[in-house]
């Protein structure tokens, strides 16, 4: 009698097989909203790691859309974050730092960010935006001798850069060569005529001279064109202030409380013109004349270019000319104190 063998049962065996997404990209540089161009990384924008049951955590790449997305989001922790991220995978992009020192910056982390804009410079010695914005940060700092180093070298890479005369005029306030600051600005304004924050600056810069009936056109010219920034309503009311007209200068501090009511410079300054029936003044002052005068001023300025330049010649913007009496026929009755 024959033996039938047994006949073993056959063990299915599933197998897990693990998906992971390419991350290619391209390299073509595009222009941002800062200025420049930055590279194009198609990476999945996922952050934080991902388990695997046979090994270790996979760390998911960043993406600079996904970081810039963060920032023009004004969520600058989170960009800080992500671009610290996209740096370790990209460390030959200056752009990357860049804006991981923007992103920082933006943040409060002036130590970062001042490190991140150093890093930029090491990989991209001649990059203007890092340049400029770590100036930014050194001046926040109070290290204005190493921020001007870093605006001149910027202005002589892009000498017409308004954003660039401007810093240098920041700069030189704050070492205390208000005369030069003046010039600064009043390049920056021979640029851009409409750039207000140089406006508000060369009227602040006025009134700390004594030299408040000068401060008025340039600040009139800011409130116009940007009526709903406090601070330019606070510093006209300051100059009218001084210059004697309490009314007007009434108008301007009630400006900037109606747009921050927090702001106690412009309470204080309303108080004080207030007190005592002071407010009512015999002579009204005409802002919008005062603002035209500044634009023609700024023609002034302007002067013939130099030659093969298109800069301003710099006795064009010399800070005597905007001092010998040219405001008499608008503001007569002007004093440079109450």
């Amino acid at each position: 009698m024959s033996r039938i063998p047994t006949r073993l049962p056959v063990l299915a065996l599933a197998v897990l097989i693990p998906f992971a997404a390419a991350c290619g990209g391209s390299d073509e540089p595009r222009t941002t909203s800062e200025g420049g161009t930055t590279p194009v990384v198609s990476a999945s924008s996922n952050t934080g790691t991902e388990a695997s049951s046979t090994g270790p955590a996979v760390v998911t790449p960043i993406s600079y859309e996904a970081a810039e997305s963060a920032f023009g989001a004004g969520r600058y922790p989170e960009a800080t974050e992500l671009f610290t991220a996209y740096t370790v995978s990209k460390p030959e992009n200056a752009w990357g730092y860049y804006m991981l020192g923007l992103s920082a910056w933006k943040a409060g982390e002036h130590e970062k960010a001042s490190g991140a804009f150093d890093k930029a410079l090491e990989l991209d010695p001649d990059h203007r935006k890092s340049l400029f914005n770590s100036s930014r940060v050194l001046l926040e700092t109070g290290q204005a001798e190493e921020a001007l180093e870093r605006i001149e070298k910027a202005l002589s890479l892009e000498p017409l850069s308004n954003e660039g005369l401007r810093l240098l005029g920041r700069a030189r306030y704050e070492l205390g060569n208000l005369d030069e600051a003046i010039k600064a600005y009043q390049r920056a304004l021979t640029i851009d005529e409409r750039d207000v924050w140089s406006m508000n600056n060369l009227g602040h810069i006025y009134i700390q001279q004594d030299r408040s009936c000068e401060a008025l056109p340039p600040l009139a010219r800011a409130v116009e064109l940007r009526s709903n920034a406090p601070v330019f309503q606070n510093n006209l009311g300051t100059g009218l202030e001084r210059a004697g007209y309490p009314a007007a200068a009434a108008r301007a501090y009630e400006a900037a409380i109606a747009v921050d009511s927090t702001y106690a410079k412009a309470s204080g300054g309303l108080a004080r013109v207030t007190s005592g029936g002071q407010e009512i003044e015999s002579t009204p002052i005409d802002l919008v004349r005062l603002s035209e005068k500044f634009q023609a001023d700024i023609e002034v300025w302007r002067g013939p270019a130099e030659v093969g330049t298109g800069m301003p010649a710099d006795s064009a913007v010399d800070s005597a000319v905007v001092s010998g009496g040219k405001l008499s026929d608008t503001l007569e009755q002007c004093s440079p104190e109450i």
